[in-house]
């Protein structure tokens, strides 16, 4: 397996697989790499170098006590780039990931990233309060820190349900689908998770949306029982510069997965345009 030791210790595990203009892929909470298998394979077979990680605390990567907020989450994509030498790279993430991209790519990747995509992500906050007054309430994450925390097990099996839209009059549940979602869940270490829920639903993303200049392709299901469509891709479109929204009726916060097809051909498309 391959790892890099960034600079407080922690290492991070990857996939760099094939050659060509490198995409990589930031998954979701509480998730790993392996949630893009389907984007891998599909990338790989059209010609371009693919490459995942796991974040910090997560998958295979070490279960790190600190470090679990967006700064480092950015820093550490800077460590892996700058190890595997990543330039005009297209950087792709789902939910949390999508966060983290957009971090990353204003920050410290600033220069180095061609073009970013979020797909059902995070920006540009997620949290209510006073200047986010249709944001979604602290107690509901309040409850995610709860069932995350104390009863992981069980609450990574519930979550699946909303997540895939499996919810829905006619929805067709996957439980392969469903078993390799808690897999990757437990996969990764408690605390982490549980920081991280601060990290995806309070870090305010506005400046950096408002600072990137590169071509943005926001792709959001209007069915997401997670990220709300509307307090999301909707008004993180109103802050960027280059952004495109490409919105799925009855797509479900999943749709990487469920909706695979339709997700690779847009991204190619965004990609080759």
């Amino acid at each position: 397996m391959s790892f890099i030791k960034v600079k407080d210790g922690t290492e991070i595990y990857y996939k760099d697989w094939g050659t060509g203009q490198p995409i990589v892929f930031h998954h979701g909470w509480p998730l790993s790499s392996d949630d893009w298998d389907a984007q891998m394979m599909f990338f790989l077979q059209a010609g371009f170098r693919v490459i995942a990680h796991d974040r910090r605390g997560h998958g295979r990567s070490t279960q790190v006590s600190e470090g679990h907020n967006m700064d480092t989450y950015a820093a550490d994509v800077a460590e892996l780039t700058k190890a595997l030498d990543l330039k005009d790279a297209i950087h792709v993430g789902h939910s949390t990931g999508g966060g983290e991209v957009i971090h990353y790519a204003a920050g410290p990747g600033k220069g180095r990233v061609a073009k970013a995509v979020l797909i059902s992500a995070v920006p540009p906050i997620m949290v209510q309060s006073s200047s986010n007054s249709d944001g979604v309430p602290l107690a509901v994450f309040d409850d995610i820190r709860k069932g995350t925390g104390f009863n992981r097990a069980q609450f990574y099996q519930d979550i699946t349900i909303p997540f895939y839209g499996y919810n829905r009059p006619g929805a067709k549940i996957s439980q392969g689908v469903r078993d390799n979602w808690w897999r990757q869940g437990m996969m990764g270490g408690v605390k982490a998770h549980y920081e991280g829920i601060k990290a995806f639903s309070e870090t305010n993303f506005i400046d950096d949306l408002k600072s990137v200049d590169i071509p943005v392709l926001v792709m959001h299901g209007e069915d997401d029982q997670i990220v709300p469509y509307h307090n999301s891709a909707v008004k993180s479109m109103t802050h960027l510069k280059n952004g495109k929204l490409v919105s799925y009726p009855g797509f479900p916060h999943g749709m990487p997965t469920t909706e695979a097809e339709t997700i690779n051909k847009d991204l190619l498309a965004f990609i080759k345009g």
